[in-house]
């Protein structure tokens, strides 16, 4: 069977590592690289960095982890501590342990951050007990004004490490389905300010595990190809290209939901205009750079991600990774990947800026999500990619191996019934 596969990230790449020993497949990328978000690039001084995918668990990644053993790639240990920076109160604190959430030495008296903490400390219990109990309706603001979550809770800790997770604006988190966010916080103990679980990253950097699994499909990938659109019938699937049309049995969409209806466009199917369009997107700004200034203003504070609260919130998300912390590179310089805060960067400092596209969940994505099998081999045609999950790595795995199992394709290191967990 010929089979054509749009996208060349980490759900595209598992269904064409998974199928091209069975099927004739072609995997199409528009960029003139593959890996999706899984891009990591080399410094003037020679490090490898990672500005996409970074970080994974065991625990959570169980399909992805079973993955990188098949390919034999070597992981580290990382540390996910997380700082925040108020611009308005310039209150600063970092989790990476209890001396420094405190390292602000006036933190010690300063109200604003015992409430914080106590917020914290509710918010442990209630991820705990309220995350089969909260409905789907009910977003992220509705339930921190019904529940009465103190504003520094919200304002410092809630609303920052959350934007920070999605890469979405605080406007955006505030509408995410608030049961969305209880299960992934309990699933991957993101509640707990301190004793974080262990994450990890892969040695050398993310783009490792991507050489290693196309290598033996790596001529049946055509890159700078982006499909203008895909006609279907009953016998067979068209895909137009600048080069002109191509014929195949099935199609797999494993780009982004908003991507793939506008391929389709007056060919979509009722079913896949109804939960496509359940997972918008937004795009951000990121730059891998080594201007620490828009780290916190003390060293000692700085930590693994740290969010930026501004003055007047705005529509984008502004986090920084210090990939220093993140990858343990050995470098003079501080490496760091920030988001949508290149008006504040020094340009002699700036390596690379790109783009990425993340999704925004809202009150109808459990509806959809859970209706993923509707648009697996149905005329034709295939979806996959992390959106069908919590939109990180895991996901795209998971959302691919649904499609490759419909195939007949189960591999070997699948851990767990595709259905399982908010992954």
């Amino acid at each position: 069977m010929r089979i054509a596969i749009i996208g060349s990230g980490i759900a595209g790449l598992i269904c064409a590592h998974l199928l091209h020993p069975h099927h004739e497949v072609t995997v199409f990328e528009a960029d003139h690289r593959i890996g999706g978000h899984t891009h990591t690039i080399q410094t003037p001084s020679g490090h490898w960095v990672d500005t996409g995918f970074i970080v994974f668990n065991y625990e959570n990644y169980p399909n992805f982890t079973g993955l990188l053993q098949e390919l034999g790639i070597a992981a580290q240990p990382t540390s996910m501590s997380f700082s925040s920076s108020c611009e308005t109160t310039g209150m600063e604190y970092s989790t990476a342990s209890i001396n420094r959430l405190f390292d602000q030495r006036r933190n010690l008296v300063n109200p604003t951050m015992y409430s914080m903490i106590r917020g914290i400390l509710r918010f442990n219990r209630d991820v705990t007990r309220l995350r089969n109990e909260v409905d789907e309706s009910v977003t992220v603001a509705d339930f921190v004004e019904k529940h009465r979550y103190s504003s520094a809770f919200v304002k410092h800790f809630l609303y920052p490490i959350s934007t920070a997770l999605w890469s979405c604006p605080q406007s955006s988190i505030a509408t995410f389905p608030m049961r969305f966010i209880l299960e992934f916080y309990h699933h991957h103990s993101m509640h707990h300010i301190l004793n974080q679980p262990g994450w990890n990253v892969i040695q050398g950097g993310s783009h490792r595990y991507v050489e290693k699994l196309t290598r033996p499909f790596h001529n049946r990938i055509r890159t700078g190809t982006p499909i203008q659109r895909v006609t279907r019938t009953s016998e067979s699937v068209a895909l137009q290209t600048t080069s002109g049309s191509e014929s195949f049995d099935e199609v797999i969409f494993a780009c982004h939901s908003n991507q793939a209806l506008n391929i389709l466009q007056n060919d979509c199917q009722p079913v896949e205009q109804e939960l496509l369009s359940a997972f918008p997107y937004s795009k951000n700004a990121v730059t891998l750079h080594t201007d620490t200034r828009v780290l916190p203003r003390h060293p000692k504070t700085w930590s693994a991600w740290n969010a930026r609260v501004e003055k007047t919130p705005s529509s984008e998300v502004k986090v920084t990774y210090n990939m220093n912390i993140l990858q343990r590179l050995q470098a003079k310089e501080a490496y760091c990947v920030s988001l949508n805060q290149d008006m504040q960067l020094d340009s002699s400092k700036i390596i690379r800026q790109l783009q990425y596209d993340h999704p925004n969940y809202n009150t109808r994505r459990a509806k959809a999500q859970s209706r993923h099998r509707e648009v697996i081999r149905q005329h034709r045609t295939s979806f996959c990619g992390a959106y069908w999950g919590n939109g990180f790595h895991e996901a795209g795995v998971t959302s691919a191996l649904r499609v490759c199992e419909a195939f007949g394709a189960v591999p070997a290191w699948r851990k767990f019934p595709t259905e399982s967990k908010n992954n």
